[in-house]
């Protein structure tokens, strides 16, 4: 994630100079990612209960902006795991959500 953090910081430095109709597809997701980072992820307000579970599944949601392929450094089990895990979830609440519409 550091990483990803480094290079939106280096893509926002290049957009003040070249402007954002410059950037590529890839610069515009490092600058999506930099503004949820800061905004949602290390900007954890002070009676905001948030445990580590909450902090991962949050991390997670982060790095599924970009696609698996630039996910390089995470092992391909975890990948596996946790990179697909949003789709499982989603199924499971929208099967609970029929599921209370139908009653």
């Amino acid at each position: 994630m550091y990483a990803f953090y480094a290079i939106g910081k280096d893509t926002q430095a290049m957009k003040a100079v070249v402007g954002e109709e410059a950037l590529s597809d890839d610069d515009r997701l490092y600058l999506e990612f930099l503004e949820k980072f800061e905004g949602s992820f290390l900007r954890q307000g002070p009676y905001d209960a948030r445990d580590i579970f909450k902090s991962l599944d949050m991390a997670w949601g982060l790095l599924r902006l970009f696609p698996e392929k630039h996910l390089k450094k995470i092992t391909k089990k975890n990948l596996d795991v946790y990179y697909k895990r949003k789709d499982e979830i989603e199924r499971i609440q929208k099967e609970k959500h029929e599921e209370e519409k139908g009653r």
